[in-house]
């Protein structure tokens, strides 16, 4: 028999697995993404992902693409040297739509 935290606890779990299996799921949009890279990287990143400042990584050669999207989401929230951090400026979804975006810039 179950003590009474033990079925707490497994109560707790199970209206956290309901709670997350309601939620919906959302496919990054890469036409979305288009629209806030044109916004926040364009300046620095170059139209096509080529790059207009010195040391950005060339998207359409796919440099730095190979790293799986939560790696390069967490990268694009840090910042580093002359990117900016964008934590609090966009959300996940919005980063995730816009490295759909650029893995289309690859050739």
């Amino acid at each position: 028999m179950l003590s009474r935290l033990q079925g707490a606890f497994w109560a707790l779990v199970l209206s956290a697995a309901l709670g997350l299996a309601s939620a919906p799921a959302r496919a990054a949009d890469p036409i979305k993404g288009q629209q806030t890279y044109e916004t926040h990287c364009l300046k620095c990143h170059g139209p096509r992902g080529v790059p207009v400042l010195v040391g950005a990584p060339n998207f359409s050669r796919g440099e730095r693409l190979v790293q799986p999207d939560l790696v390069i989401l967490e990268k694009i929230k840090v910042g580093r040297n002359a990117m900016p951090s964008f934590r609090g400026v966009l959300r996940d979804y919005e980063i995730l739509d816009v490295i759909a975006y650029i893995r289309t810039l690859y050739r």
